[in-house]
């Protein structure tokens, strides 16, 4: 057994063995013995890897601990990782994200979330119309990321930002490509160019136009009463934040849609029927699915964090300069916070999870994301309690060299009844 207080001695990071059903099996281990460990990245250089719970929240929460230093000249790079571009409202540090999180958030209001409830019902009833009707007409199954995971996810984030409906086609093909990391760079470049350039139109467009959408609000956003340039959104940043949106929320939305639907129907087919004349029961699921399938590719919360003086983590002292990766996943998976914390308890209380993270980048678009996957448990199991998978769960594809675990396809029968 490898000593795990030897970096030499770890497999390179990121370490195999990571999945949607959760972290590679060596992070337990590193809780255990060394919950802060240096690592050596799979292309070249080293990093510093937090795993518990605690310490990844108290690292969150520490302004040392850098997101725009990773964009600095001379600073750690690694090969293989998405970078979101500099700017970004997840790429800045205060007072610079104090503001643009003040003013997204605006346009991301509660209210405003929860009036989109309706619509995300109906554009998710719509979807699986279309996918019983197929299933009755060839009598096999259905593809749930092509005919309902995917569209519904891809809809719902055109809506929010005003995206005219005959563009969406190509937004899907230009967000793959700029989550390709196992790609050449330039072919994650060009998709993020396209990407980019279509936002930069539409933002213009709205400031000419407004319409009923979080784009338009985020162009009226403004800091109190300051109606001047400094109290807005700049043109920039305001294409940053449509880029930020756009690509989070399509790609993780429509990930863990259909992640979720595997779990419950390869692990948990009981509570597939319960959840369906329950759905009451749907919101605590929908959390604890969040904290124990695996939606990041590389078991961390994807972009370092950089050590801007001395920094102590959980007790190791992390010198300027290095970069520091925080594992939401195995925090996830802390017996110190969740009892039995690799069993999956669909009725589990008790403290917060990390899949949104914590601190001021927790994730801006966590109320939708909620909505978008409480909806889609709901429908899928009320329409349909004697769903079942259609071929084994080893014989299915991911896509391969993606940010996230994303499954290529699921091959779903759609029954209405249950079967035996």
């Amino acid at each position: 057994m490898p000593d795990v207080h030897s970096t030499e001695e770890l497999p390179p990071f990121p370490f195999p063995g990571s999945s949607y059903r959760g972290p590679a099996p060596l992070f337990a281990r590193l809780r255990g013995e060394r919950p802060v460990v240096r690592v050596a990245w799979q292309g070249g250089g080293h990093a510093w890897l937090v795993t518990r719970y605690a310490d990844i929240k108290a690292a969150l929460e520490d302004p040392r601990l850098s997101r725009a230093a990773a964009y600095a000249p001379g600073a750690p790079r690694f090969d293989g990782l998405f970078q979101a571009p500099p700017g970004m409202i997840i790429s800045v540090d205060p007072p610079d994200h104090t503001r643009l999180r003040a003013l997204a958030e605006q346009a991301f209001s509660a209210e405003r979330i929860e009036a989109m409830r309706p619509r995300v019902r109906e554009l998710a009833g719509r979807l699986l119309d279309s996918a019983e009707r197929a299933a009755k007409e060839t009598g096999g199954p259905v593809d749930l990321v092509a005919s309902f995971a995917a569209p519904l996810a891809m809809t719902v984030i055109c809506e929010l930002l005003g995206v005219p409906e005959a563009d969406r086609g190509r937004f899907h093909a230009w967000v793959r490509r700029f989550a390709d990391v196992s790609a050449p760079p330039e072919h994650s470049a060009e998709g993020g160019r396209k990407l980019g350039e279509y936002i930069a139109g539409l933002v213009a467009a709205k400031r000419q136009t407004p319409g009923n959408d979080v784009l338009s609000a985020l162009i009226s956003a403004r800091t109190g009463h300051d109606a001047s340039a400094a109290g807005r959104l700049s043109f920039d940043e305001l294409v940053a934040l449509g880029f930020t949106l756009l690509g989070a929320g399509f790609d993780s939305s429509a990930g863990q849609i259909a992640n979720f639907t595997l779990a419950l129907l390869a692990d948990h087919p009981d509570a597939w029927r319960h959840l369906g004349e329950h759905p009451e029961d749907i919101p605590p699921a929908v959390e604890e699915l969040l904290r124990t399938v695996n939606l990041n590719g590389n078991d961390t919360s994807g972009l370092p964090r950089i050590a801007t003086e001395d920094v102590v983590v959980g007790g190791v002292t992390v010198p300027a300069g290095d970069a520091v990766f925080l594992a939401f996943p195995s925090g996830n998976r802390d017996a110190a916070v969740f009892d039995r914390p690799d069993h999956v308890d669909l009725r589990r209380g008790g403290p917060g999870h990390l899949a949104f993270g914590h601190g001021i980048h927790r994730c801006l678009g966590a109320s939708l994301a909620r909505l978008e996957l409480t909806v889609s448990i709901e429908e899928l199991t009320r329409r349909f309690p004697g769903a079942r998978l259609a071929v084994p769960e080893q014989e299915l594809c991911w896509r391969l060299g993606d940010v996230n675990h994303n499954l290529l396809a699921l091959p779903v029968h759609l029954h209405s009844q249950e079967h035996s």
